[in-house]
Formats: structure tokens, sequence, C-alpha cells
């Protein structure tokens, strides 16, 4: 595999290096620049790769099967880019990564991870209410690009190569806003920035007395009666335990009086004794943790987490990968090349796979049966869906996914609470068929394992040990299909000191370090508190199952793939650990960045209207100031004299941009070769922005029970195989006769009978 460019291409990279693929980046002699611009942030994207002069990397290209180009069509490197296609030949993947896609007004348009947030929507829901929005720590909107890159690798190789596959960057950030654009859709509402607190679930951050803590009242009955158990249990219950506050419609509305109390119990209490007794009562409470505290976490080292990484200056401890697939493993330490060197590894004959004449997509003729809830498992589920996979959905009454049934979640224009009109569920089931079998019940159990049987892979997103003690555990699966392959993605993964801990997408943020890196200098965290975690931990999931599904390929055998949603999102931290093993000091900075300036988030013309500007250089800033007119001072001319005067500079520059439309902003910058992008939200997404327009990317279905909506489509473009969003999600047990007629045989009698006996609902 070739890697060529910085966009986006170095995290698709690294992200397929976790797979055990062989990466060679293709560097201009000498080295790349950001190896001297950024050597730490280099050290962390290419450990484990390789490096090659162009001419050494056109001799590999006849043996490469993939080619990552990130090259944004920059002369200096997009011809090399080109002649490595050439030199490849027909059979090379060519994945083609973009900000805001191909075609459309804002192909050719400049871009940083603060546009690319920008322009999909993530900034719009980070951060508080009466601030700038908010860019998360990590550059997570490329590193989105980079895993839907990496999971489009796959899928095109699959596909039996030789084709062009185009990744649209704004539309990864678009299709993983959890209730951003769908609250939208499906109520007319645009999702306001909420600060530390979940708009939907009711969880939060507290100050303690050494440091801050995620929790809140939970998203049950039960953990409600844990908490309130524990709050009595230490004298500090007071009124809540009233009667009204069991009806949970008036906790929902009356949370902030909870979280009142909540902020005054614990503020003189010691933050990882609180995180570890609400975990003892199965609460999501967690510890926000620093970076600096991160390679100590006791859960992270049991399961060998973190990586070495090997660089000049000698080895240092990285973030490790999201998953581990037997048979797909990483090189072992991670070792930084150097520049000029050649690839240590010879090239090997390119796999060859008959092509597929399918339009469904790669994974067309694979059945996977789907046993997750929520949002991160069904979002997993969801990927495989949409590139033709038959996904069979588990459900039951008896134990229900939120998504159809709670208030919460229950996205509808409509007050009526019919599980099958959820906006919320409607949108991340897409494609899927869904059965109602009851788990609970014996003969329950016995047809699922029937099921399993005809299935190629077992995706599930219980809390550890559950599946097992269901009867449903890999060793029971796997007699009923001796290859088959199962993935589990439970909060902290199912080994190790933590593994009984519960989480929500806050509480691995949390963990993770996310949220103690996501705020302004000098202030409290704000954290992500929508569920980007949980949409990373879907992504990898699916990505995890195409890897194993390849090595069953290759081997012949099965295996269960144990993913924790912890590491999914600690391995999206970006190089923040490898900074502190470095001796750097590694603390939030808002919207600022380290290497350009001004970078961040100016006012518009309008309420609550913003554009994203970045500097990432001298010249442009020149072109700033030419386009804007604004006077400058000798001193800003580098980057150190502008970092020095920021809080001026961004002061000018905000004083010209609230005068004018976002819009109007973007592209004026954008004509002088600035990254710009006006800030969007629910609205503007689906039905302003002329780059996702261009992109189709949000698609009408008609739902029997929702009527006819829009769906987040997908951010790959694929020239053989593409995939798509072509079936609405279904209603609850739609398929259940059909299913367990066309796949066990059994009658109509049988299952009316199945049904009166409560294993059918």
């Amino acid at each position: 595999m070739l890697e060529i460019g910085d966009f986006a291409a170095p995290d698709a990279g690294r992200t397929l290096v976790g797979l055990g693929a062989d990466v060679t980046i293709v560097e201009p002699a000498g080295g790349a620049p950001e190896r001297r611009a950024d050597p730490v942030g280099f050290a962390h994207r290419a450990g484990g790769k390789s490096a090659a002069t162009a001419a050494d990397a056109a001799a590999l290209a006849p043996s490469c099967d993939v080619i990552l180009d990130g090259t944004l069509g920059d002369p200096s490197t997009a011809d090399i880019a080109a002649d490595l296609v050439r030199a490849a030949g027909p059979g090379v993947v060519h994945i083609v990564l973009t900000p805001y896609g191909d075609a459309g007004p804002a192909s050719g348009w400049q871009a940083t991870d603060l546009t690319v947030a920008a322009a999909g929507g993530m900034l719009a829901l980070v951060g508080r209410p009466d601030r700038p929005p908010l860019r998360p720590y990590g550059d997570q909107a490329v590193q989105l690009a980079g895993v839907n890159a990496a999971i489009a690798a796959l899928l095109a190789v699959r596909a039996g190569g030789g084709q062009r596959v185009v990744v649209s960057a704004q539309a990864s950030v678009a299709a993983s806003l959890e209730f951003g654009a769908i609250t939208y859709i499906h109520t007319g509402r645009v999702p306001p920035r909420t600060g530390s607190t979940h708009p939907l679930a009711p969880h939060t951050l507290f100050a303690t007395a050494d440091g801050v803590i995620a929790g809140g009242l939970g998203g049950s009955p039960r953990m409600f009666d844990a908490l309130l158990g524990w709050l009595v249990e230490t004298g500090d219950a007071g009124d809540l335990a009233d009667e009204r506050w069991q009806d949970a419609h008036y906790r929902v509305v009356h949370r902030e009086e909870i979280f009142q109390r909540l902020a005054k119990i614990v503020r003189d209490r010691d933050r990882d004794r609180l995180f570890h007794e609400g975990q003892a009562r199965r609460l999501p409470w967690a510890a926000v943790l620093r970076p600096d505290e991160l390679t100590g976490n006791a859960q992270l080292q049991d399961r060998g987490f973190f990586a070495e990484l090997v660089t000049g200056s000698g080895p240092v401890v990285d973030v490790g990968f999201a998953a581990r697939v037997r048979g797909a493993e990483p090189p072992e330490p991670l070792r930084v090349p150097e520049p000029d060197s050649r690839p240590t590894r010879e090239g090997t004959a390119r796999r060859r796979r008959a092509a597929s004449g399918n339009t469904r997509g790669a994974l067309d003729g694979l059945r996977v049966l789907d046993l997750t809830w929520v949002l991160a498992g069904p979002y997993a589920t969801k990927t495989l869906a949409d590139h033709g996979a038959e996904v069979i959905k588990i459900e039951s009454r008896h134990r229900p996914d939120p998504t159809r049934f709670s208030t919460g979640f229950h996205l509808s224009r409509s007050a009526d609470a019919d599980p099958d009109t959820s906006g919320y569920f409607n949108n991340v089931n897409r494609n899927k068929k869904s059965i109602t079998l009851n788990l609970r019940t014996e003969e329950g159990r016995d047809l699922a394992l029937r099921l399993a049987a005809h299935c190629d892979l077992v995706v599930e997103n219980f809390a550890a040990g559950v599946l097992d003690r269901l009867g449903l555990g890999y060793e029971r699966l796997r007699a009923a299909r001796p290859d088959i392959v199962v993935v589990s993605m439970s909060g902290m993964g199912h080994t190790g000191p933590w593994r009984d801990y519960v989480s929500y997408a806050d509480a691995v943020s949390a963990l993770s370090g996310w949220t103690g890196l996501t705020g302004e200098p000098g202030e409290p965290p704000v954290g992500v508190v929508y569920g980007l975690a949980d949409i990373i931990a879907g992504h990898h999931a699916a990505l995890a199952a195409i890897a194993a599904l390849d090595v069953r390929d290759r081997t012949g055998e099965g295996q269960h793939v144990d993913l924790a949603q912890l590491e999914t999102a600690a391995a999206h931290l970006g190089d923040a650990i490898a900074r502190v093993g470095f001796g750097e000091r590694v603390e939030p900075i808002g919207n600022r960045h380290p290497r350009m300036s001004p970078h961040g988030v100016f006012p518009c013309l309008g309420d609550d209207t913003w554009v994203a500007i970045a500097a990432r250089d001298d010249d442009d800033f020149a072109r700033l100031l030419a386009a804007t007119g604004l006077p400058g001072d000798p001193s800003w001319t580098t980057l150190p004299g502008r970092r020095e005067h920021e809080d001026e500079i961004e002061r000018r520059l905000s004083a010209w941009t609230k005068s004018r439309p976002a819009e109007s902003v973007a592209e004026t910058l954008q004509r002088h070769g600035i990254p710009a992008y006006a800030v969007r939200d629910g609205r503007t997404l689906v039905e302003h922005d002329e780059a996702l327009r261009a992109w189709d990317f949000y698609r009408p279905l008609d739902h029997p029970a929702s009527g006819t909506f829009l769906h987040e489509g997908l951010p790959v473009r694929m020239a053989r195989a593409p995939g798509g969003v072509t079936a609405p999600a279904p209603r609850l047990g739609e398929h259940t006769a059909g299913v367990l007629t066309d796949l066990l045989g059994l009658s109509t009698a049988e299952q009316d009978a199945l049904r009166t006996a409560g294993v059918l609902e």
C-alpha cells in the first residue's frame, strides 16, 4: 500500500497499519516537510510504515493493492500520485481523499481539520451556548475521513480492486453527528450547543475536589434508583426520594435541579473514588483523565493497548490501535522510517479477487446477526448493511432498544410514541431486517443459535459477560458455525479490571482523554457531548469485522474480536500521548493551533452564525490581510509574532466578519486560497450546503410508518459495488416470519405457537 499527501491519508494509513497492512509513505528527497514542521505528529502517524522516494515507489506500485492519495491536487505531489496510479496498473484501488468531495462549488476549496469540522456540522454541536463553537481535540474531522478511507480500502479490495474511490471528509463528519442533522430532519428543531450536557441523555460534567467527573442520572429507571440509593446511603438524597422524581419525564424536564444537587455533593469529594463507587453501582460515571494520566490507566495497561513508538530521538509510548484482529496484527514496535529509506519489506504480488458484478455493495452475500442497540453497535452494522450485507437485527419488547421507545430519543414531528416512527432509530438502522426474539427464553436463545449457524458474522454490544450468561457466547456460537466471526464491542472490553464497568459515550470520552483536552485554555473542560465516541467505535467495529472476514477467507478460520469502545476513542486521541512522552505539556487550547495563526471561529451576520478560518502559514496570512483589507503589523509576518499578538488579530478579524454573512466570508477567503467555511448546523447542512448537495448526501426514502424523510448518505463513493441507502429501517419485527421461514424452515403453525409462548415478541 502506498500513501502520498498529508490530507487524511496518514490517518488512513495508520489505521490500516493497525490491521497489519504494509504501508509505504511516498516522500520527496530529504523527507516530507511534516518531518520538520511537526516531528512528533509525523512520528505518530508514520510509526510502523516504510518510506520511499517517488522513484522507489514507482517500482513498488505494480505489486500495490491500494494507493492512499491525500495530495488535494497540489502540483508538487498530485503529479507523482498520478504517475504511481499509472505505474500500478488497472488492478489498483486509488483512494482519493478530499475535504468536500470531487464535484460541486467547494471541490477545489482549501481545508484544514477546523474547516472540515465546520463544514460537516461537528463544531455546531460542541461548546458552550454563550461561546463560539469549539473544535474537539485531536483532528477528529480528518481522522473520520481517514477511518472511512480505511474501510473503503478493504471493501474495494474485496470487490476485486481496480477502481477509483473518493472520500469526502465533510460527508464523513456529517454522517457522524448522532442527533445533529436528524433532529432537524425529524422534528424541525436545530440542536443548540449545550456545553457539557447531552441534550438527550441526562449526563454532564461535575467539578470534584481534585478534578472533573462525567456522570448524571443514567438512562433507565434502574440507574436512577441506583443513584438514589447511593445518595440515600451518603445522606445526600434530600427530596430526591419524593415520589415525583420516580416519573422519568419529570426527571428529564427538571434534570438541571438534579445536576445542581449533584454538583454540590461531589465538589468536595475525590474524583477517582466517585468514579469507582459509581461504577460499583453500575452507573456510567467516569473520571475525566488528563493525557499525562492516561498511560497509567489500569484498564488500558492490562489490555496492552499502548504501543512503543521508536523514533530517531528514542522510544516513547504512543496510543495503540482500535481493534486487535488475529491474523492482521500491526508490527511491534512501531518504527518511524528514516527519509530516503527503502521499504523494509519486499513487494508481494497483488491480492487477486474476482471482480464483483453486483451493485448492492462489496459485502453482498454476507449475512450478519445483529445483537446491538442504541448507537455504537447499530452504527457498525449500518455500515455493513450500507455496503450490501444482509443484516438481521434481533429485537424484543422485553429488552427494547431505547432509541425506539425512550421519549428522549424519539425524534418525530408527531407526539405519537410509535416505536416505528423514531427518527433516531430509523436513521441508524436503515437497510436492515428486524426480527423479534425474546432472548430471556430458552427457545429464543435456541433460535438465535440456529440463526447464527446461517450467518458469517455476529456483532454485539452488550456489557461484558452478558452474552455468555445468555448462553450465546463465542464458544456456543462457534459450535453452531465453526468459522463464524464474532465482534464484541463493550465499553471497556471483555478483560481487565474494568471489564464490568458500564459506559455511555461521554464516559468513554472522559476516560480516553478527549474530554479533558476539549475546552478553552485555563477553563474547565467542555468535552464532546454528542455520541462521536460511539460512532467512532462503530466505524472500527465494522472495519475489524471486514478485516476478520478477510482473514477467514485466507485461512478458513473465524475468530472473536474483543473491541473496547474505550480503546477506539483513545486511538483517536491523536499524538497527545506521544507529545507527553517527549516532555511536552498538552493542555486544552480551544480553537487555536500551535502551528497556524489565526485559527479560529469568528462571528458573522445573524444569530449564532459563525465562520471557521485558518491561516496555515505566512503566505496564507498575507493573503488574509489582502482579502480583508485589515491593517497588519510587521511583527505579524511570522508565526511567533502572530501567536504573541493572537488576541489582537482575532479581535480585528472578528470586527470584519461580524457584519458579513458567513457564506460571503468563506467564499471571499477561499477565492484568495485561504481555508474557510461557514459553520453548519442541522438546518444549513440539510437545506443550504452545496457541497453536500453535489455529493447527493441526503437521500429520501419512504418509510411505511413515518412517511418520506431524508437519510444521511455514505461518505465514500466507490466506482464498483458502491452500496447505498436503499431500504428504510424496519418496523419492529417486520421480518420475523420471513427470516424464520427462509432460514430455519419454521412453519406458520410453529411460529404461532412460539408467539403464543412469548418467544417471538
